[in-house]
């Protein structure tokens, strides 16, 4: 039995950090295992004890919520005397040495198929709340800046985490910022895997790139209930399609390593050049505010988006070749600013520039959509909307993107 749960922490260790490196999640300066602070447990449990706060049972070692000098309710508003009987544990007849139903474990006698490890209160294992505060102080010592976690982890762990934190150090507060997420919907639906409705990163990479799932996560506030289904991930998709396919135009529009001065940016400008990079410079603005107000990444890339209509509109427009070149300067480092440094969903330039592997299903209908593309024109041409909402039905179906350019229009598989 023992070895075969290391092994499978070890393989789900493995997967998570292959599928943070995919949606280019930076790694972590440290990533402390639980069951390597076991001792630190024990030993802060032991000081619990001493100093009244925790209390020796048949069962494990339970922490004595009323002997805290805190109350509930920092994180969910609701006061002890409201939390429902059995929210940390039922002491009615299933056996508890737990005093109250308030309390909660600290260590857990062992239980047969169970990983152990020794105690002065006989073998077990650690409740589900003081691995935390194990990890933590040894890391950040008695207070840090940012805790995360779940929405659902407000109420008992992290409440708990306070408790337990706070009486064995005698400091307050332990954190001075809690940060937590929505929950994943499917459909609708809360996901869990009782419901049958369970989608892994590795499941929803098999539908998209890596890049439009992470895009698809951070345009919605880290706070909010994200609902992923196909038409979520159809929507990022395009989104993102439109992000990288303006950068790389940028990149290739540089046709000069030193660039002309740009005129002064002014929404006031009678140059048309100067109206619009005051406007991309109050986007760039509304993107800074966006993130410093509480990481609102869901404004942040609507700003983006502004950006990527503004950009595309210029670089299709009737531009001097030294005035599109510095243009095209200032708007790659402008993405890259944004959507690369800060939002993350920006490849290397090199990647970007790199040429896609045919695909051999756009070699087939390559003849069929060119001459759909044709006759567009000419409808459009000849003001026959209804001709050519036909042909875009069409190309639609047909799975095609088309972009329209200067130079005339261009499409793609989506």
């Amino acid at each position: 039995m023992d070895g075969d749960w290391k092994a499978l922490v070890d393989r789900n260790i493995e997967a998570y950090y292959e599928d943070m490196d995919a949606l280019n999640i930076l790694r972590a300066d440290a990533y402390p295992r639980c069951t390597e602070y076991v001792d630190d447990m024990v030993r802060i449990t032991q000081d619990l004890i001493d100093k009244g706060h925790a209390y020796e049972a048949n069962d494990g070692v339970y922490f004595h919520v009323e002997s805290a000098p805190e109350k509930y309710g920092q994180l969910t508003g609701q006061s002890i005397d409201a939390v429902r009987s059995g929210a940390g544990g039922r002491v009615d007849d299933t056996g508890s040495g737990k005093r109250d139903h308030k309390d909660f474990a600290l260590w857990k006698a062992a239980k047969p198929d169970e990983p152990t490890w020794d105690s002065p209160w006989g073998p077990g294992r650690p409740g589900w709340h003081i691995e935390c505060t194990a990890m933590s102080l040894d890391h950040f010592e008695k207070e840090f800046d940012i805790h995360g976690g779940g929405h659902d982890l407000r109420f008992p762990h992290h409440e708990a985490e306070i408790f337990q934190g706070e009486c064995h150090t005698g400091h307050a507060p332990v954190v001075h910022h809690w940060l937590h997420n929505g929950f994943v919907n499917i459909d609708g639906e809360k996901m869990s895997k009782s419901l049958g409705n369970f989608w892994t990163v590795r499941d929803i990479l098999t539908k998209v790139d890596a890049m439009v799932l992470r895009f698809a996560l951070i345009n919605a506030h880290y706070r909010s209930p994200i609902d992923m289904n196909e038409a979520l991930l159809n929507d990022a998709e395009r989104n993102y399609n439109r992000l990288l396919g303006c950068y790389v135009e940028a990149l290739k529009a540089r046709t000069d390593p030193s660039p002309v001065a740009l005129p002064h940016p002014d929404l006031a400008s009678p140059l048309p050049l100067g109206k619009s990079l005051g406007l991309l410079e109050k986007m760039g603005e509304g993107f800074a505010r966006a993130m410093d107000d509480d990481f609102n990444s869901r404004e942040a890339v609507a700003k983006v988006l502004g950006m990527v209509r503004e950009i595309t509109k210029v670089l299709n427009g009737a531009l001097e070749a030294a005035d599109r070149n510095a243009f095209a300067h200032y708007a790659v480092e402008l993405l890259e600013e944004t959507a690369a440094r800060v939002l993350g969903v920006l490849p290397p330039q090199e990647v970007a520039l790199a040429e896609p592997e045919d695909d051999p299903r756009k070699a087939e209908i390559a003849d069929q959509v060119e001459a759909l593309l044709v006759e567009r024109a000419e409808a459009r041409s000849a003001k026959q909307w209804d001709v050519a909402d036909r042909i875009r039905d069409e190309l639609q179906a047909l799975g095609v993107v088309v972009t329209d350019t200067a130079t005339g229009p261009e499409w793609d598989l989506a």
